[in-house]
């Protein structure tokens, strides 16, 4: 037995292991973008590639600063950026209130789980795209149905991953809580809640990586503004630089928001 623990203790890697290796991951990520960058740049300088399909990088540059002074069709970047940001908001807590309640009543009661989710599985593989016409018929060309849309992608994987979320919860504990004289209320927010808090939040990552995806299909319906009415305009003109300057905001803001969460995850929902 001593012998064992020797063993794993050695094999165990210890914090400066663990901080060597993390150095080597970030020197990793960065050369890839780095080579990435590199390769961009000759592709465009040298010609491999028509900068009218691939704007080089100060082309971006250029056409960053002057959506910054500028904006792109009667409205700044701020604008377009806060109209997508204030129409994901909604769709998000939307689907939280909605989602979340649901999964756990569902997780919780396996009759009401085999009548809804029948429904739920039928429409989940369904893209965005195809009930988009439904959207406008049924609500109209204003937000509402813009929202909605986005609602309706975000709203499959959070319930999925709450239901599962809550089927996994340890029934031991619910018993022994319940032999407490604890109420229904209390049992779902003491401990159903937390146990199934991380599932909740992977099941937000994912949703907000669909919901970011649809964010374009939304702001097709007749819209003015937005970050995804900006590149699909900017791409009618073949004004590249402005679509990926586009683009790259999406990207930004999404990861900004994935790495956020991420930390919650790793603040509330963390047991290791």
């Amino acid at each position: 037995m001593p012998s064992e623990t020797l063993q794993s203790a050695a094999t165990r890697p210890t914090p400066c292991r663990r901080r060597i290796g993390l150095d080597r991951q970030r020197v990793a990520a960065f050369g890839t973008v780095f080579a990435l960058a590199a390769l961009w740049w000759l592709a465009t300088h040298l010609g491999w590639v028509d900068t009218v399909f691939l704007p080089a990088p100060e082309q971006l540059v250029e056409a960053a600063k002057g959506l910054l002074q500028d904006g792109y069709l009667d409205a700044t970047v701020w604008q377009h950026l806060g109209t997508s940001l204030w129409r994901v908001t909604l769709a998000v807590l939307a689907a939280v209130l909605v989602a979340v309640p649901l999964g756990i009543a569902m997780g919780l009661n396996p009759t009401l789980n085999a009548a809804l989710d029948p429904l739920v599985e039928f429409y989940r593989p369904i893209p965005p795209l195809a009930y988009l016409p439904l959207m406008v018929i049924w609500f109209g060309i204003g937000e509402l149905s813009k929202v909605l849309l986005i609602f309706l992608a975000l709203f499959a994987p959070l319930l999925i991953a709450t239901v599962g979320g809550v089927r996994r919860v340890d029934r031991s504990r619910i018993q022994a809580v319940r032999c407490l004289g604890a109420t229904r209320a209390q049992i779902v927010r003491h401990v159903i809640l937390p146990s199934a808090l991380p599932d909740i939040l992977t099941g937000l990552r994912i949703a907000l990586g669909v919901g970011w995806s649809t964010l374009v299909a939304a702001e097709l319906i007749a819209a003015n503004q937005g970050l995804g009415f900006m590149v699909q305009s900017a791409a009618q003109f073949l004004a590249t630089d402005v679509v990926v300057v586009g683009i790259l905001l999406i990207a930004a803001i999404a990861l900004s928001i994935e790495l956020g969460l991420r930390a919650l995850q790793k603040r509330f929902a963390s047991w290791d």
